[in-house]
């Protein structure tokens, strides 16, 4: 049972299981889910969805969690939108290459139930929605 406001979540990650992971997760507690592949398919599910916060792997082909963040915050619409990046990189060069792009957090994979929902409550419900 949900305790939040559903929330509408899009998670990009080229790994099945992350994506499966993160979608049963935010699924039990409510959530809207919408799962892409690689940047591109994130990019234009969020131009079709308007999610209220994306988790974005870094490492996926085509185009990479910092340039598909980048894109987002480059754009008025999608700006206000909090993006995680998910890597199992998790330096201090990593988590400042994904703020300069535009990122709200950085969750190390493999990530818990409890800090994916930690991280809707912060960066979306303390917030408040950006897509409202």
């Amino acid at each position: 049972m949900a305790t939040d406001t559903p929330v509408r979540v899009l998670v990009a990650d080229d790994s099945p299981t992350i994506r499966r992971s993160a979608e049963i997760f935010l699924t039990q507690a409510g959530h809207e889910v919408l799962l892409a592949g690689d940047g591109f398919e994130a990019l234009a599910l969020a131009a079709d969805h308007a999610p209220q916060i994306v988790f974005c792997d870094i490492q996926m082909p085509r185009l990479d969690g910092y340039q598909a963040c980048a894109i987002l915050k480059r754009n008025a619409r999608f700006a206000a939108i909090p993006v995680v990046m998910l890597s199992s990189r998790d330096g201090l060069f990593d988590r400042a290459r994904a703020r300069l792009a535009g990122a709200a957090d950085h969750l190390g994979k493999p990530f818990t139930r409890e800090q994916l929902l930690q991280a809707v409550r912060r960066l979306v419900h303390a917030a408040g929605d950006p897509a409202a």
